[in-house]
């Protein structure tokens, strides 16, 4: 299964920083790739990286996962088969995890078949004898247990944390020096051993994953933040912990660190959920008419899939009530076949006791299932992307898991966009006591799902219908009945206390039990939402009304969106170059390719000096400087690893290890046996390569790096600058970057500042913090009259605007700003802090923006702003400068 380009994006930030945390510490690693956001390591008991991948419900956490172990292998533990410790929250999960891991044919198990050449070993921690003595460090060892197997607060009685004379075998490969758990007093009494067993090493299976140091994985981690939890983790020595969940744990004490955060957009994007979801709110209805509606929408989405290329049979999801309520599994079903004449066949009831969808493909074209009946939460792991309709009977304000039965109808056939529309939305018909709580109530749902406010503005599409009733058509435009919303609070408070141009927006319903019902239409002020938050109680309560004025708000703010209303960002051109009448982007990298680089035309120079665990390598940076490269000091090595190894199995190892799309294997191997041959030829063994031969791929990777740096420097300015080059670079309509959704998806972090932007082309504002002088600049562009829009440019995931810079890593220049004038010009700009504006990248990024423009014949303005420049003018001067002289 390929990638999405988010999950590809999320692998990637874990990626660069498992690499960083290698030669600093994890908090300062963190810092780097989330600048101001505080890195939480309580009590400071982890010196290990410790990270969040937070991915909505639908988004593929449980792949990612799988694909994550190869990253963290390469990229910080410098392990070819690392050791795997999966933590999951129920034995329902565990069950259907283990099986998926262990199917060849899934795509969890393809990642590490592909990733680890097949050598896997999947495991139930309740297996762990299974597991043989050569195993570890031949194979990729995956234990996959339940949380709470390990969460205990005493140890005794714990298989897992016993002594087994089984495991002494595995002991005796381990290095003497281990540090592990001792046999104590306790242990020779519960096992049984001689009283000269203790202060020898426990041989128990947590005390063997402790000296391998997993790699520990937790799935859906939110209730993984206790003190006791940390403890437990610690016990057995983990060398990075990441987490995956939709729902991290946010507190600011012991809350988890989020390194990526995806938010619905992308989702929707790349085709994974349908989204939005259309709610029917049924407040006048009874249940037989909701069911209808139901069984009417699958009919008519079934009718409209009949024109999709590809099978589908439309779902409807039933939540029915428990048998001390109305509508119980069996009403509904006798009212299903019997009154509306449903086949007896196309229903399936999965409860406690009936689990009709055991053993069935419900996506096969032979099923007839076309009715699926539940009370509380399907089986963990049940996943049909037919499911297109969710209809509750229960009232929404207090259905059980309506969470994870709505995360049922999200998912989309095939991960592909439909051809008919409405087979790209998801439904709900909910039954609620008045009006407009239905979607009050799912708002809280999607929250619990890891939607945030924003996701949740764009997914909801309310049933107007009923809405008429609330105001009158002619009182209010169709935008404000959009986004009109409806509030329940605990009292009755006093309209006359709002100020008047507040009060125009709101009916206030007063119920029997002295509380009241409030509809809002417009924005929410500060003042509105205190007089709310007054009249409802507190806690969990108030903190979901808050939610629901959040969302509305963003709803408003969506209204206002230009790209919402559907208005379109000039294009911006892209620089491109013409070599031998072929016109194709300016990519710098492919300059290696046009210029013949060889790696062979240089040194093949890898220095090594002693180090606290054997041997640690260097390059030469530049005259004055080098940089080093260190095996990570968590790797554990068995004494038997580097038996009958030769100098050409480690140049075979490092040609796999080192990527070099640019270089054929045929310059590759020369060169990987001089720098092999050079180190051997100074004395250094080969056992000593080869124990550090991780360290040393980087070495050959940071050397072949600097080589493609000075060619591609040499290339870079020859083209730009020389009349006389075999490359042309020009600008082509050919090839334009275009803000649309297939390459634009705005992706937290988002702008939460009380300032709010009138000019912005997107409601997100992608990475601007609510102070600053870069926050003062997007002020100033907001405010100027010469601009009609701006896009706070994107870099994360590189997919902004962007030009072409000369180096190796670092070879896309992503401005700050992209503005369009009234007058159609297209004004690009870079902010520089004081700390940076002359340095050498600063400088680079000047010229390539000047060019850029020089080349456009007038319609693309570049320029680079500081807090003030050499002539004294500050930043809104500097604007206006470039816009009026240009």
């Amino acid at each position: 299964m390929q990638l999405k380009q988010y999950q590809q994006d999320a692998l990637n930030q874990l990626s660069q920083f498992l690499q960083l945390s290698r030669d600093m510490p994890s908090e300062k690693a963190f810092e780097q790739m989330v600048p101001d956001v505080r890195y939480k390591n309580p009590d400071n008991q982890w010196s290990i990286p410790y990270v969040c991948v937070r991915i909505p419900t639908g988004g593929g956490k449980t792949l990612l996962a799988a694909h994550s172990m190869a990253h963290a292998a390469k990229d910080y533990l410098d392990c070819e088969r690392p050791v795997v410790l999966w933590l999951v929250p129920s034995k329902t999960i565990k069950a259907q995890t283990v099986e998926a891991l262990n199917n060849r044919h899934h795509a969890y198990r393809a990642a590490l078949d592909t990733a680890f050449n097949r050598e896997v070993l999947v495991l139930d921690a309740e297996q762990f004898t299974q597991i043989k003595p050569q195993d570890w460090g031949s194979k990729t060892i995956v234990i996959v247990s339940t949380i709470q197997n390990f969460r205990v607060d005493d140890t005794a009685g714990r298989k897992i944390y016993a002594h087994h004379e089984l495991l002494e075998p595995h002991f005796a490969r381990l290095p003497e020096n281990a540090n592990l758990e001792k046999i104590s007093a306790n242990d020779v009494q519960e096992n049984g051993l001689s009283a000269q067993a203790v202060g020898k090493v426990k041989c128990s299976f947590a005390n063997l994953l402790a000296a391998y140091r997993p790699l520990v994985i937790v799935d859906e981690a939110h209730n993984a933040r206790t003190a006791l939890t940390f403890e437990t983790l610690r016990r057995v020595k983990p060398s990075a912990i990441v987490e995956f969940t939709a729902t991290p744990n946010e507190d600011k004490h012991h809350g988890s660190n989020i390194i990526f955060h995806v938010g619905a957009a992308a989702l929707k994007a790349e085709q994974m959920i349908k989204l939005p979801i259309y709610v029917q709110d049924h407040s006048k209805h009874s249940w037989e008419e909701i069911v209808d509606a139901a069984v009417v929408q699958r009919a008519d989405l079934a009718a409209k899939a009949q024109h999709e290329p590809d099978y589908i049979r439309p779902i409807v999801l039933f939540q029915a009530e428990n048998k001390n309520g109305e509508v119980t599994v069996e009403k509904l079903r006798d009212y299903l076949s019997g009154s509306l004449n449903i086949a007896p066949e196309k229903i399936a009831v999965v409860t406690g006791t009936q689990r009709e969808l055991d053993g069935i493909d419900v996506s096969s074209p032979t099923c007839p299932i076309e009715f699926v009946i539940t009370v509380e939460a399907l089986k963990e792991g049940w996943d049909c992307p037919f499911a297109y309709v969710f209809c509750s009977l229960q009232n929404v304000n207090s259905a059980k898991d309506a969470e994870q039965l709505l995360g049922r109808v999200l998912r989309m056939p095939y991960a592909q966009q439909r051809t008919v529309e409405d087979l790209n939305w998801a439904y709900a018909h909910l039954l609620s006591p008045q009006f407009g709580q239905a979607a009050a109530s799912l708002t809280d749902k999607l929250v619990n799902m890891g939607f945030n406010h924003l996701d949740i503005a764009k997914i909801l599409r309310n049933d107007l219908s009923e809405q008429d009733d609330l105001f009158d058509k002619n009182e209010l435009p169709t935008i404000q009945r959009q986004t009109a919303s409806v509030f329940e609070l605990s009292s009755v408070p006093d309209v006359a206390t709002l100020p008047e141009s507040q009060r125009a927006q709101i009916k206030l319903t007063t119920q029997d039990n002295h509380q009241a019902i409030v509809q809002i239409s417009g924005r929410i002020a500060p003042e509105t939402e205190k007089w709310l938050l007054a009249h409802s109680p507190s806690g969990k309560k108030r903190e979901a009304l808050k939610t629901q004025i959040s969302v509305h708000n963003q709803k408003i703010e969506l209204a206002k969106s230009p790209s919402e209303r559907g208005e379109t960002f000039p294009k911006l051109p892209q620089m491109c170059v013409v070599h031998q009448g072929e016109l194709e982007l300016f990519e710098p990298k492919r300059l290696l390719d046009l210029l013949a680089w060889n790696i062979n035309d240089y040194p093949a120079e890898v220095d090594f000096q002693a180090a606290n665990n054997g041997v640690q390598f260097s390059i030469d940076v530049d005259d004055s400087e080098e940089m080093f490269y260190r095996t990570a000091a968590h790797t554990v090595q068995v004494q038997d690893s580097f038996l009958n190894y030769s100098p050409n199995d480690l140049v075979n190892w490092l040609d796999r290890q080192i990527e070099h799309d640019d270089t054929p294997r045929s310059q590759m191997l020369p060169f990987l046996h001089r720098v092999v041959d050079n180190l051997l030829a100074k004395n250094l063994m080969l056992s000593d390569l080869l124990q550090h031969k991780f360290a040393l791929a980087r070495a050959i990777d940071g050397l072949m790096n600097r080589y493609r740096e000075q060619a591609m420097v040499k290339g870079y300015q020859a083209t730009l600058f020389d009349d006389k080059a075999e490359m042309q670079v020009c600008l082509d309509s050919q090839f334009c970057y275009e803000f649309t959704p297939e390459q634009y998806v705005p992706q937290p972090p988002f702008y939460s500042g009380k300032y709010r932007f009138g000019k912005h082309f997107f409601v997100e504002i992608e990475n601007l913090k609510a102070s600053g002088e870069e926050f003062n600049c997007a002020q100033i562009i907001d405010t100027l009259p010469e601009i009609k829009h701006w896009i706070r440019n994107p870099d994360l995931g590189k997919r902004g605007f962007w030009l072409p810079l000369s180096g190796v890593r670092n070879n896309r220049f992503f401005p700050d700003f992209v503005c369009e004038l009234h007058d159609g010009r297209l004004l690009v700009l870079e902010y520089k802090g004081e700390a940076y504006k002359s340095n050498d990248d600063s400088k680079e990024k000047c010229a390539i923006g000047d060019y850029w423009a020089s080349m456009s014949g007038g319609k693309c303005l570049f320029a680079m702003i500081v807090k003030q420049d050499e002539q004294g003018r500050g930043m809104r001067e500097q604007i206006l400068a470039a816009i009026m002289n240009s």
